[in-house]
């Protein structure tokens, strides 16, 4: 879609702090972060919500998820995620995507994106 943030993400004419990548997926932080680590993991063919999208892409996007579960537990210490995904008047970026959001037993305040990129490039 020509007119699409994520569209635009995804050929890099927007910048956004990249954690994973393959030939169906892009995921990337969050600019406006409800935790550290909030993740937004998206296809890279356009699909305008659940009821647009197949069943082969999102379990691909689906196991993306577990991934990065593991690995924000190991890499960012949190205790648990809310995994959320909006349809129609509710979702603000008509591209289907599912927030990956990590809690933390104890998080006093947010950290930027990037400091949040950082961590997870070590």
């Amino acid at each position: 879609m020509e007119n699409c943030l994520f569209c635009k993400i995804i050929k890099g004419e927007i910048p956004s702090f990249k954690v994973y990548e393959d030939e169906v997926a892009f995921a990337f932080l969050d600019i406006h972060p409800k935790a550290d680590g909030h993740t937004l993991i998206i296809p890279k063919k356009h699909y305008r919500d659940l009821q647009d999208i197949d069943q082969d892409t999102l379990l691909h996007l689906i196991e993306i998820v577990k991934t990065k579960m593991k690995e924000y537990e190991e890499q960012l210490h949190c205790t648990g995620f809310t995994i959320a995904q909006n349809n129609g008047d509710v979702q603000e970026v008509k591209h289907f995507h599912l927030h990956l959001i990590p809690s933390y037993s104890e998080q006093e305040s947010i950290s930027s994106p990037e400091e949040i990129y950082q961590k997870l490039k070590k």
